[in-house]
């Protein structure tokens, strides 16, 4: 079968991409930017890319006409829009549209369990994914969905907010939510489901409830947590955090973005249980418990093996997508910072370092001070240091990097440029570049918003000069990582 993958890069996308071409399926990727899609993962192999946005039409009229089954996994809950709802819908609306034309003769939805309490009860995330549901079915093409709670597994949100709660906090003072009943379900067994659904005609027309086989309140996640751990944690359940509050709380707490926080606090005041488990004997298969779905997570993460992360995505930033395309800084009304170093050993080992740098290796100079100026960035509301890295020693285009994110990264030319997104009154943009083999050269640029922007500028030089100088230094190898100790 030929497949429209929308969301291709996001979290769930790339997990079941691979599963489609293992069935041997031929698969056209709908994305916003080629460049932020890793396609030399899927050499060789049945992999199409379709450049496009679901906000204009125009850039979806040329979709290929042959697709047989398309799989909608596009959402903007983390965007940090109000208008998020609006955008979803437009989206769907344009979706369809623009698969009438062609053969698909099936759409798998994957969204949200909706709870039973009424229009005017429900988040505006979950309103949002029951909206979407409508705007697919009013098109020809049958509908088959599959709602999901939360879904556990390296990389996912659920997951790495459940980490960081539980790993960094002994103590937890903690709204009353975490009374909240849920049904957490495996990733793999999600991506069975996706892949069971597909082209079954039990299925078309269909809705489907899918969870594990556990049903647990957050705070029973969050102690099952500790035990895999072996860690020993206190939970004081506590009745006077409003929503706002809650959300302040998660985003300080973990590494998840404010309107991902949000969206999730919203969610979390409903039991999010299956009402039905009909899609069991469709789809028969072995779920995984709850803490055989943390051990299973864990195995990824000792293996470094973590195909894809809720963070990576634009919408867990404040990237606007046009940076994507603009892979040279601008040159005008900036402040820069440009040191030149002379190789010590070689480009490939000055490259490694490049595509080391951050997350938990760190910075390379002064990672006490960076780690300083992650919490200023998190007081202020941006996303500070905590997002970390995709993968220790591998970079691509669109990876976010503890508080920045990746618009270029050509490894055999030598160059990798970082676009800032924390909270700052200008634009900044971070960038090496190795030259006749010889030497590098790291450019800061600051293009500073009115006189505040400036006057940032000139308060930080004086540490720009200890920072860089090292830092530069460090990736030249005119200085062992030896003498460098982890980000704090």
């Amino acid at each position: 079968m030929h497949i429209l993958l929308t969301g291709a890069n996001g979290y769930i996308g790339l997990r079941l991409l691979p599963s489609l071409l293992d069935a041997g399926h031929r698969v056209t990727c709908l994305v916003r930017d080629k460049r932020r899609f890793p396609l030399q993962n899927f050499e060789d192999q049945s992999v199409a890319l379709f450049e496009a946005d679901l906000l204009d039409p125009k850039s979806l009229e040329d979709l290929p006409k042959d697709i047989n089954a398309a799989y909608y996994l596009v959402h903007s809950m983390g965007s940090g829009s109000g208008h998020f709802p609006e955008m979803e819908s437009r989206c769907a609306e344009n979706f369809i549209a623009a698969l009438e034309p062609t053969k698909a003769s099936q759409v798998i939805y994957l969204s949200g369990i909706i709870p039973p309490t009424g229009d005017s009860d429900t988040s505006t995330h979950l309103r949002s994914r029951a909206k979407v549901d409508e705007v697919l079915r009013s098109g020809k093409v049958p509908v088959t969905s599959l709602r999901a709670p939360i879904i556990v597994g390296s990389g996912s949100a659920s997951f790495e907010i459940i980490r960081d709660l539980v790993e960094k906090l002994p103590i937890m003072t903690a709204p009353k939510w975490l009374r909240t009943r849920c049904q957490p379900i495996a990733i793999s067994n999600v991506i069975t489901y996706l892949t069971g659904v597909l082209g079954s005609p039990k299925a078309y027309g269909k809705s489907f409830d899918i969870g594990g086989p556990d049903i647990l309140t957050y705070r029973e996640m969050l102690l099952g947590y500790a035990e895999k751990r072996g860690l020993s944690r206190l939970i004081i359940t506590v009745p006077v955090l409003t929503p706002r509050l809650s959300s302040y709380w998660l985003f300080f707490v973990t590494s998840t973005s404010f309107p991902l926080a949000r969206a999730l606090v919203e969610s979390m005041k409903h039991d999010v249980v299956c009402s039905d488990d009909t899609i069991r004997d469709l789809i028969p298969q072995a779920l995984l418990s709850y803490g055989e779905s943390i051990d299973r997570a864990f195995a990824k993460i000792a293996q470094n093996h973590v195909p894809s992360s809720w963070f990576d995505a634009l919408a867990s930033g404040c990237l606007d997508n046009r940076y994507l395309k603009q892979v040279k800084p601008p040159e005008h009304g900036i402040f820069t910072d440009k040191r030149t170093f002379a190789i010590a050993d070689s480009k490939e080992d000055t490259r490694k370092r490049m595509w080391s740098i951050g997350g938990k290796k760190g910075w390379y100079s002064l990672n006490w001070a960076w780690g300083v100026r992650g919490w200023i960035d998190r007081l202020v509301g941006g996303i500070g240091l905590r997002r970390g890295r995709r993968h220790p020693t591998d970079l691509i285009t669109g990876d976010a990097l503890d508080f920045w994110r990746v618009l270029l990264a050509d490894y055999d030319r030598g160059r990798l440029l970082l676009f800032a997104e924390m909270k700052l009154p200008g634009e900044a943009w971070l960038e090496w570049e190795i030259l006749d083999q010889k030497e590098l050269v790291q450019t800061a640029i600051f293009r500073p918003n009115g006189l505040l922007g400036r006057l940032y500028w000139y308060s930080v030089i004086p540490f720009h000069h200890i920072i860089f100088q090292r830092m530069g230094a460090v990736i030249a190898g005119q200085i062992s990582l030896r003498d460098e100790k982890p980000t704090v």
